[in-house]
């Protein structure tokens, strides 16, 4: 039997290594969580292939006394806790005292320092741990060369240059986004791939995520207690195929996290297509007693002593900045203060939406607005009582599909029948929450013939069918009658939407069609009841339709996730005809 022996100081850290140093993005991110604690305004990168051959972090922080140099490269040394007290509040981003000597027990490390105070700088090298004067303005400079150079089997997992480099910008992007007001520079091979002004969190993301989901994304805040939750949730049609825009931040500390990234999907459920992933940057802050960061050695875990509390905040405050109408979309929302930086996003780069008269239009305004009289014409975006909806007014109709209106801004094009189908969707939810979804009688009731397989279903489920707003009964051996079915869906073809109705209940089952798949249910009732393409409308109908849009929850996408209406300005179309040019 072998016998028991502690093991050699560098053994244990190259194992710690294997936790801690994945690839040269892990070494990055600890580098840079290591900057900010020292208080950095500015901070520097250079890499080398990716990473694997150089890794310089430059930075004008505190700086670390000449004593303490060869601390900095000791296990379990560090300036940041010094007791279990200490753990359980933690609030800076590393703790542990255990990267860098990590990092060095597997790469090349030196580090060149200068507290403020000093009369200069000096350099230490984990080679030899000697300590030498050498030139430096204030701060910390640490280099790592050759990334692995003593333990070739790890190497050889490491990916080409480029993807290494991806991985290592990926940790750059999430380290900028959690600090906007410090600059940051990222160069690879001599090249500068990112240069980043201190700034405002508004102008951060949309440097680090693209003009277009800045574009796409509704700014938001809340609070409750001592719980805050901001940031900005891209609309579903910026849906991804993968989970690439997705940044979570728990005091500030990017975080992968199964609870809070259920809480968001589940905002986003009523309204996201089941293949596509929300793009979103969320900042969640909380008492440090709260949330325990020491998990997982790459600390992008973490455990809530409160998960449940975590995530009804998370999800409600999620859910009601998706759900915002139209015609409140352009107020701030609740707890949300005039000058954070939220608002001012929204201010300038949110999708346009302007003030809206209210949920009813009044006839008159609308007919002051298109006639063609002797009368002057109100301005672009204007009518007689005031300013014009978010929408707008209805110009005409395209190819029986599509509603062009003209508001503030320029032109807005809405597809009629996801919009509609949005409308009846939330109204018949609204009506069976409040008191059951009203019935219409038909004055001949609709026999329509049936399988066997319709026939048990509508026997199965009947009182499912009633609560709905649905009176079918058998009509024969295998003919069902429909006496009656919801008033939203009185001029709904009676036969398709029942069929419809039907298939999807036999898919589900008794219990589950009745409980957990309602809304399922409910949206194949809006999709059969709302209003077909190639159907004509008139301009008050389509006026209708667009106050109706404005005054509804999620109206900015069908119940499949699609987008119900997008915007070109006038910008974008002096664009298409070269106008200025």
């Amino acid at each position: 039997m072998p016998s028991i022996k502690p093991l050699p100081d560098l053994l244990i850290s190259q194992i710690a290594a294997g936790e801690v140093v994945e690839r040269p993005a892990s070494v990055l991110k600890e580098l840079l969580e290591n900057s900010l604690d020292a208080g950095a305004w500015d901070i520097s990168v250079q890499l080398a292939e990716g990473g694997v051959r150089q890794i310089r972090v430059a930075d004008d922080g505190c700086g670390i006394l000449r004593d303490e140099l060869p601390l900095a490269l000791a296990r379990h040394a560090t300036s940041k806790i010094a007791s279990l007290e200490d753990l359980e509040h933690v609030a800076s981003l590393g703790f542990r005292g255990e990267a860098l000597a990590s990092i060095a027990s597997v790469a090349r490390v030196s580090i060149t320092s200068r507290v403020r105070e000093a009369a200069h700088a000096y350099r230490i090298d984990a080679a030899d741990m000697a300590i030498a004067p050498a030139a430096l303005n204030a701060g910390t400079v640490i280099e790592v060369a050759d990334l692995y150079f003593n333990t070739p089997a790890r190497r050889k997992f490491l990916k080409t240059g480029q993807t290494e480099y991806a991985h290592c910008e990926e940790a750059f992007r999430r380290i900028a986004l959690a600090r906007p007001s410090v600059a940051f520079q990222l160069q690879h091979n001599g090249r500068v791939g990112h240069r980043l002004a201190a700034s405002d969190l508004p102008r951060r993301v949309a440097e680090m995520l693209g003009d277009e989901f800045a574009a796409q994304a509704r700014p938001f805040e809340a609070a409750a207690g001592s719980l805050r939750l901001m940031g900005y949730a891209a609309l579903p049609a910026y849906s991804r195929a993968s989970r690439d825009a997705q940044y979570f931040f728990v005091n500030n500390r990017f975080v992968r996290d199964k609870l809070l990234a259920h809480a968001v999907r589940e905002a986003y459920a009523d309204v996201l297509h089941g293949s596509r992933h929300p793009a979103y940057v969320l900042f969640l802050e909380l008492d440090p007693y709260g949330v325990d960061v020491n998990v997982h050695p790459s600390k992008t875990e973490v455990r809530f002593r409160d998960g449940r509390a975590i995530h009804q905040f998370i999800f409600h405050a999620l859910q009601r900045t998706l759900a915002a109408p139209l015609s409140h979309a352009s107020a701030a929302p609740v707890s949300q203060a005039a000058s954070s930086p939220a608002t001012q996003w929204g201010q300038q780069s949110a999708m346009p939406r302007q003030q809206a008269l209210g949920v009813e239009q009044p006839v008159a305004a609308y007919y002051d607005f298109v006639r063609p009289s002797a009368m002057p014409a109100p301005r672009i975006g204007e009518s007689a009582p005031g300013e014009a909806p978010p929408l707008g007014y209805a110009l005409a109709q395209l190819h029986g599909v599509y509603i062009l209106a003209q508001n503030a801004t320029g032109l807005v094009l809405v597809d009629m029948h996801a919009a509609h189908e949005r409308i009846l969707y939330e109204k018949l939810k609204n009506a069976l929450d409040d008191s059951g979804a009203a019935s219409q009688q038909l004055l001949i009731p609709a026999v329509l013939a049936a399988g066997g397989e319709e026939m048990a279903a509508a026997q199965e489920h009947a009182d499912t069918l009633r609560r709905l707003g649905f009176e079918i009964a058998p009509a024969g051996p295998r003919e069902l009658a429909v006496r009656a079915v919801p008033a939203l869906l009185a001029n709904a073809k009676v036969p398709d939407l029942v069929r419809a109705l039907l298939a999807d209940m036999e898919k589900l089952g008794a219990s589950r069609a009745a409980a957990e798949h309602r809304n399922e249910l409910l949206a194949t009732l809006a999709c059969h009841g709302a209003v077909r393409a190639h159907r004509s409308l008139s301009l008050p109908e389509m006026n209708a339709l667009l106050r109706e849009m404005e005054a509804t929850e999620r109206a900015d996408q069908c119940n499949h996730g699609r987008p119900t209406w997008t915007q070109l300005g006038m910008d974008d179309l002096d664009r298409l005809f070269l106008r200025g040019r």
